[in-house]
């Protein structure tokens, strides 16, 4: 045996099996699992041990296998997830106990948690929470809002699984869960097999840049495992993209300037180990630094870089919406709140970041990767590779956390354009760092707003203008410029109103879509100046907004009247009994400390579900088979809010058989019709409704073979269906019944597009079939002396319609408002500073406090079983009501967010300075 290969090779026992491999010097054990050994439920988020995703036991120890070199495996005892919950009982039933609480959402983090887990259970049997808190702190998740791993880990034997056979309203567990909590679930890069070729994307350095390409072709000739090097010149169709119609303006390769830092210029295609050494300062590009504008007050100023010709002013689009007479209804007012607001960008940072696999299938392109939109995806690939349709699949995988920024392609084009140039399967992986360079953000902000109200508290008039900074490129900026000014006003009756939201072009990083497209930024305005206004008045903040919620039957700004469904004030109210407690826990509270301080504030949001105005189907296709065999093609990306089981949920109830019995098939854009893409929480609301027609239309068409009424009872059973109506019991022998081409002898395939109207030159019009509406409760601590705010506790009301699934109510209520919690006290994404998930700081598990949740259940007249969407209402009032509890704490008011530590000991000291 070669000495070199022995002395390298690493021996230790894997998931109890000896195991042996041979890693490069310095190698991570992470990679080695992964690549080597195939342990690809080791996930990796960030590779500096930020985000504990990696987390295996080494000799029964929790460590962050991205941190561990290969080498120091040797002799060691390495578990993983799979072979935990293979092996160890305790670990078994930690994975039960995380299905039946709802622990795991889109799941990537659920190996890093379960992992850390299960050595603070073999340790500490029955922790109590603030053992698990510190068990699990150094494991980040995104989706969850913590609170649902706490209750799994700190269950005691095995949680019942719940109740009921998955009809609407039943609150099963996850139909996907399984794969999640046993290591199972395949992710974007957990896909192509050991040793395919990977790609380097080559950005640029600089915010803006002029860059020249040297010799690339003689680059990939005489750098060993380079095959091939893309740009610019290799792409055969329009080398450029974006998500709304008129606005695509953003270029797969640069070609030659740049607008932002991290913007692609060219890909480099090798071998794991060539891609692994290679030095991006020796691919032959030279650069110019070019002036640039960071800021829309510096790309609006005269002189500024124009980023994109007939944008002048760099100004992308405006929105807007009047409704009577602000003016005068201010001039009038017996008090006015105004100020100006500002909001930084947020980062998504969801743990997995942007990756794919792609391969060839004859003369088409498949391409595997996390993505919110499949359709959307395969139709932008038209245009840049100018192939048709039928030659482009987009299979997409598990995505470990979207929340907007999925909706964008971002691998896609890199991963066909490489695999058709080179003939062989690719994949490309974004490090953290790219992830956050490159990929969208939440618009930052600054508002000016003014609102009126009369001595009896009635709100007379509102004017509300919006600068959002959308980035080099539109992305959805064009959605948020339109959907601000319909949703500035709040849940409230606002009769004289006027709106004006503008998103400007500079040199930062694309500001895509974030749950609530610009909603959060405006309500932080909107509902900080209702708290003024009330104290203005004397009046008490959850009375103020009590009296001025819509009702059934009142124009909202638009215009818009709905009959029935309008439930803010049913939320609003429900917060009465907390809200009382609390403030009289505040005061006495703050009697007996005098440097803690705490604080109870509330807030109110609405969100309109779908495109604004704008056509915004979904289809969905079922069809039984010859031996009794029902699947259900379900098209709609599942990112973790549970649209695999809410649609199948509403799906089994309207044909009339157990979930149980249904097999999902999709997404997959050559086997699913288009279910649209998963944003502005649409799917419960519009793929949910077309579950519903797609139900009843099998439901009849299997009724009507046996003239069998409406009330029948269907029981599906192998080559056969029974139908009992009364007491009369019909067979259909479905082995006698003619296959389709997909091998169905019963399907049924139903669409459904939300009822809205255009908009006219005012704003006015039909902009959302349904709005969701919330109001939140935060209790917060304040640290006077310090400046640090730390949130004790969460309650939250919640307008869903009709909750499908409760359990998974709970669940995004809680996620949404631990991102609400991180943009009010601590997210801040600093272009060039704060790209990896150190230095930018979101919610660990520590952070995020009890959140009682109430559903409250006002059917809308368009929504599935009367059901509304609830995604991005879950953080819409959570900041708000965060700072509105900081200024009862303390009295000062801050205009902007985060409330890091320094400015809110600023606000603080200008309060007791009276400055």
């Amino acid at each position: 045996m070669d000495k070199r290969v022995e002395k390298d090779t690493v021996a230790f026992t894997l998931n109890g099996a000896p195991a042996r491999i041979t890693p490069r010097p310095g190698e991570r054990l992470s990679e080695s699992l992964r690549e080597r050994l195939e342990a690809r439920d080791v996930k990796i988020g960030c590779n500096a041990g930020d985000c504990g995703a990696c987390t295996v036991l080494v000799d029964g120890a929790p460590v962050c296998a991205c941190l561990m070199p290969a080498h120091q495996a040797e002799g060691r005892v390495v578990d993983t997830l799979r072979g935990l919950v293979a092996r160890d009982p305790a670990t078994g039933r930690l994975a039960r106990n995380f299905e039946a609480q709802g622990a795991a959402q889109c799941g990537i983090c659920t190996p890093g948690m379960m992992v850390a887990a299960t050595a603070l259970l073999r340790e500490t049997p029955a922790p109590d929470e603030r053992q698990v808190m510190d068990a699990l702190g150094g494991v980040l998740c995104r989706c969850t809002g913590y609170r649902k791993i706490i209750e799994a880990v700190l269950a005691t034997g095995t949680v019942p699984a719940p109740s009921g056979n998955g009809a609407v309203g039943d609150a099963i567990r996850r139909l996907d869960g399984a794969a999640k909590v046993e290591g199972h679930e395949a992710f974007g890069d957990d896909i192509a097999p050991a040793g395919t070729l990977e790609i380097a994307l080559i950005r640029s350095p600089h915010p803006r840049a002029a860059f020249r390409l040297g010799d690339l072709d003689g680059f990939a000739a005489t750098t060993p495992g380079i095959v091939a090097v893309l740009s610019a010149a290799d792409v055969p169709g329009r080398n450029l993209y974006g998500v709304i119609p008129g606005f695509e303006d953003q270029p797969v390769f640069a070609e030659t300037e740049t607008r932002f830092r991290g913007e692609p210029v060219a890909a480099i295609i090798g071998t794991p180990e060539a891609i692994a050494g290679l030095d991006p300062g020796s691919v032959p590009v030279d650069w110019t630094r070019l002036p640039d504008a960071p800021t829309p007050q510096e790309a609006m100023a005269a002189g500024a870089p124009q980023l994109h010709p007939g944008h002048p002013g760099n100004e992308m689009c405006t929105g807007h919406v009047r409704r009577g007479d602000a003016d005068a209804a201010l001039a009038r007012a017996d008090v006015l709140a105004q100020a100006r607001f500002s909001t930084g960008f947020v980062e998504h940072a969801y743990i997995e970041p942007e990756a794919g696999f792609a391969c060839m299938d004859g003369d088409k392109v498949e391409v595997h990767a996390c993505t919110q939109a499949p359709v959307m995806d395969r139709d932008a690939l038209q245009g840049i590779l100018a192939l048709p349709a039928e030659r482009i699949r987009i299979i997409p995988s598990a995505v470990g956390g979207g929340f907007g920024a999925k909706l964008d392609i971002s691998v896609q084009p890199y991963l066909a354009l490489a695999a058709i140039k080179t003939g062989q399967p690719v994949r490309l992986c974004y490090s953290r760092t790219d992830s956050m360079q490159a990929t969208t953000k939440r618009h930052p902000s600054e508002i000016d707003l003014r609102i009126g109200a009369a001595r009896d508290g009635r709100i007379c008039g509102m004017a509300f203008d919006g600068i959002f900074n959308t980035g080099a490129y539109a992305s959805w900026g064009p959605t948020v410029a339109n959907r601000v000014p319909v949703h500035a006003s709040g849940p409230y009756m606002v009769a004289d109103y006027r709106a004006r939201a503008t998103g400007i072009y500079t040199n930062a990083p694309p500001a895509g879509a974030f749950r609530g497209f610009g909603v959060p930024q405006a309500a932080i305005a909107q509902e900080s100046l209702f708290d003024d206004l009330a104290g203005q008045l004397g009046m008490d903040p959850l009375e103020f907004r009590i009296a001025n919620a819509l009702e059934n039957g009142q124009p909202t700004v638009c215009g818009q009247v709905f009959s029935q469904g309008v439930g803010i004030k049913s939320c609003l109210t429900a917060l009465r009994p907390a809200w009382a407690r609390e403030r009289a826990a505040a005061e006495r509270f703050n009697a007996e400390n005098p440097t803690l301080k705490r604080g109870v504030g509330v807030a109110a949001g609405w969100y309109g579900c779908g495109n604004t105005s704008l056509p915004n189907p979904s289809t969905i296709k079922a069809g039984i088979r010859a031996d009794g065999t029902l699947f259900l093609h379900q098209g709609a990306m599942d990112i973790g809010q549970g649209a695999n089981t809410v649609i199948a949920q509403i799906f089994a109830t309207a044909l009339g058989v157990a979930v149980g019995r249904l097999e999902l098939v999709g997404p997959d854009t050559d086997r699913t019709p288009d279910a649209g893409k998963t944003s502005a929480s649409r799917q419960t609301f519009v793929t949910g409704n077309a579950a519903r027609l797609s139900g009843e239309a099998l439901r009849r068409e299997i009724l009507a073979r046996v003239n069998a009424g409406p009330e029948a009872e269907i029981i599906l059973g192998a080559g056969a269906i029974e139908v009992r109506d009364d007491a009369t019991t019909h067979r259909i022998d479905l082995a006698a019944l003619t296959p389709d081409a997909e091998g169905y002898v019963l399907r049924s395939e139903e669409t459904y597009d939300p009822p809205t109207k255009p908009l006219d030159a005012d704003g006015q019009g039909v902009p959302y079939a349904q709005f969701g509406y919330a109001a939140h409760l935060a209790v917060v601590e304040v640290d006077i002396a310090l400046g640090t705010a730390r949130a004790v506790r969460f309650v939250a009301a919640h307008d869903v319609g009709r909750a499908i699934n409760p359990l998974m109510v709970e669940g995004q209520v809680q996620g949404g408002i631990a991102q609400g919690l991180g943009m009010a006290l601590m997210e801040e994404y600093l272009p060039g500073r704060t790209e990896n998930l150190h230095d930018y700081l979101i919610p660990t598990i520590g952070d995020v406090p009890e959140i009682e949740t109430i559903i409250i259940e006002e059917p809308d007249e368009h929504g599935p079983y009367g059901a509304k969407g609830l995604g991005e209402h879950a953080l819409i009032p959570t900041a708000p009501a965060i700072l509105n509890a900081i200024h009862h704490a303390t009295g000062a008011r801050l205009r902007r967010v985060p409330a890091t530590p320094s400015c809110l000991y600023a606000a603080i000291r200008e309060v007791r300075d009276g400055t």
